[in-house]
């Protein structure tokens, strides 16, 4: 075989599995065929909170006035932050590659495919390997509506020449969220359509109404309970009919409607790799496909599409085939972010999963941030524990606000150490922060699941 190791893929999963194998002395191939670093290093998480932080410097000059600053605060030079940001984007790929080289692993700039189970191939080159790690991640998708070739989705909203005066985003999950408070920051007139009574199905009820409260105050314009029908050219105008036949006009209309595995046209069948019915690799807890000697890792999985879980499976694996170490990643007490404007933070289980399995202690607060009683901004914390009431334990900690993910990865590792609520409770506050609340929270907002239990 030409390699002990092929990666299929470079990005956050397929490059540390491709390194720490190398390190650990395999010969290893990775192959990508786009951008070193995948979608979160070129068309996702880095970049898209560079444009977050953007908006939040002109919030920050808005808000100076109520400490006693006076700034001329002029319209944003969207320009000039691309640029910005493709510079940084172009360094961090170089990192990536950087990395590689250093380990020792091939670099191959092109597709590969599979030919066989055990070759590929890479670029019109025949490769063998004998372990291969599909690592291909996934992409956005358009919604099967009339005229959808007529918006754009997340891919291309990093590279737009300039900023629309009005925008349509449509969706309301992570994406279409981040992306509303984004445009609306930085001077677009936003609104958001979606479908669902509130955004971010699946999360916590009470973030996604804080969210849902924090997005119109921001001022994005919310269509809640709107099916998408179709979108319509008028010049360089678009114009969308969503809900009861409601239309409207808008320079930019940005689907953020789903993401799908990129599993078309790895010849998967040539080297009987299973797929389910969305596209994504069907893998074992040991991350194997139907083929023993091919894993899957990543997006393509299609588990828990988040960066660090990517990049601790492409570890883990590693260190499994070729480090002595065999191990797998937990995808319990996964803690994520969601950078809306403010963000959402949360880790463990939301009251409604908690609750389902028996009764639970749930304590929430709400309050202004200091800040911005003198800043006069009206923004709202959301903060929340979840607590099993027969052991204790904290199960789940939520948090909207400014400064939630810097939080709650604390917050997190308490969590996942199985802290009790006196835990916290004994835990002395940094004063004054948003962040002591979770450990000042004395008095129970409600009792959740007593119904399941009495079943």
């Amino acid at each position: 075989m030409d390699f002990d190791l092929f990666v299929i893929g470079g990005g956050s999963a397929g490059v540390r599995c491709a390194r720490i194998a190398a390190g650990h002395g395999a010969r290893v191939g990775v192959a990508e065929e786009r951008f070193w670093g995948g979608t979160c290093v070129n068309i996702g998480c880095v970049p898209k909170k560079l444009l977050v932080q953007a908006g939040e410097y002109g919030a920050w000059a808005d808000d100076a006035a109520g400490f006693g600053w006076t700034i001329i605060k002029e319209k944003h030079d969207w320009p000039a932050l691309i640029a910005a940001k493709d510079r940084e984007i172009t360094r961090l790929e170089g990192i990536y590659r950087k990395l590689l080289n250093n380990a020792g692993a091939t670099i191959f700039d092109a597709r590969a495919t599979f030919i066989d189970p055990h070759t590929l191939d890479v670029g019109g080159k025949r490769v063998t390997a004998e372990k291969i790690v599909i690592a291909t991640g996934g992409h956005p998708e358009r919604p099967p509506i009339p005229g959808a070739e007529l918006g754009i989705i997340s891919d291309d909203a990093f590279f737009l020449k300039q900023m629309p005066e009005r925008i349509i985003v449509c969706g309301s999950g992570y994406i279409a969220v981040e992306f509303a408070g984004i445009f609306q920051a930085l001077g677009a007139e936003t609104h958001l359509v979606y479908r669902q009574p509130l955004p971010l199905r699946g999360f916590d009820h009470d973030m996604r109404e804080s969210l849902a409260e924090a997005l119109a105050a921001q001022g994005v314009i919310l269509h809640p309970r709107c099916p998408l029908g179709k979108l319509e050219a008028a010049g360089e105008k678009r114009i969308l009919t969503f809900g009861d036949n409601e239309k409207l006009s808008a320079d930019l209309v940005f689907f953020a409607t789903g993401r799908k595995p990129n599993t078309s046209g790895l010849g998967l069948d040539k080297a009987g790799v299973a797929v389910n019915a969305s596209g994504a690799v069907v893998v074992s807890s040991k991350r194997q496909t139907s083929q023993p000697h091919i894993f899957a890792i990543g997006d393509v999985t299609d588990h828990i599409n988040l960066t660090p879980v990517a990049t601790a499976e492409g570890h883990a694996l590693a260190d499994t085939l070729f480090g002595g170490n065999p191990r797998e990643v937990s995808l319990r007490n996964v803690p994520s972010a969601v950078f809306s404007t403010p963000p959402i933070s949360t880790v463990g289980l939301t009251e409604e999963e908690a609750s389902a399995m028996g009764p639970v202690d749930v304590y929430v607060t709400k309050f202004t941030p200091m800040r911005h009683n003198l800043s006069g901004r009206n923004r709202k914390t959301t903060m929340k524990l979840i607590v099993d009431q027969a052991t204790q334990k904290v199960v789940g900690a939520h948090m909207l606000g400014e400064d939630a993910p810097e939080i709650i990865q604390g917050i997190a590792i308490a969590v996942v150490m199985g802290a009790t609520k006196q835990d916290f409770d004994r835990t002395i506050g940094i004063h004054p922060t948003a962040a002591e609340e979770f450990v000042t929270l004395r008095t129970r907002t409600r009792v959740a699941g007593v119904a399941k239990a009495a079943e």
